[in-house]
């Protein structure tokens, strides 16, 4: 493929150009399911119902502090084709993570701040593989390969987001049938819950 055709196919970038997304702060994230098939379960009476993948997706996206101690997890929605969810990265600073190494005695490395694109890939990957593998269909994409971000700046914005996430499972699929992202979708509605 030459360079004519590389710029063709290159995909967007959604991220904020020169924003190093490793710095401390709260993001607000979206993830869709490749070609947005309703994957995850359902919503009844306006409670989210997870099927089998739905708790792959939930355990994969609970189980991300595990692998990266600069994660905590804020609010977070698992609806039938998107999660929506809060991610807080805190300053590893100096801080020493115990490890285990092949001689069985811990020692100690230095933590490390891993950009949200790493831990989005990295939940992406791990829910993927383990919905490929319950569902025998292996190497099947799972989710879209771009997600949405935005740098929660400040109190209000984290809680405008917060309120977003709460209040999803209630406004399905009314409110997300046109499968705008959360600024254009809400950038129209004059209630205060969006």
């Amino acid at each position: 493929m030459d360079e004519a055709e590389r710029k063709i196919y290159r995909r967007r970038s959604l991220r904020l150009p020169g924003y190093d997304d490793s710095q401390p702060g709260a993001y607000f994230v979206t993830v869709v399911t490749h070609g947005r098939p309703c994957l995850f379960g359902e919503v009844v009476d306006g409670e989210m119902i997870l099927n089998a993948a739905g708790k792959v997706v939930e355990a994969a996206w609970r189980d991300l502090p595990v692998h990266y101690p600069g994660v905590e997890l804020g609010a977070f929605c698992i609806l039938p084709n998107p999660i929506h969810a809060i991610i807080i990265l805190v300053d590893m600073g100096t801080k020493i993570i115990p490890v285990v190494e092949a001689g069985l005695r811990p020692a100690s490395t230095a933590a490390k701040n891993y950009p949200l694109s790493e831990i989005v890939r990295a939940f992406k990957s791990f829910s993927a593989r383990r919905i490929n593998q319950i569902g025998n269909t292996p190497g099947q994409p799972v989710w879209q390969r771009n997600d949405y971000e935005h740098i929660l700046r400040n109190d209000d914005d984290y809680r405008l987001i917060h309120l977003y996430i709460q209040a999803s499972p209630a406004r399905w699929p009314r409110f997300f049938s046109d499968l705008r992202p959360f600024p254009a979708a809400c950038a129209r509605r004059p209630d205060p819950v969006c």
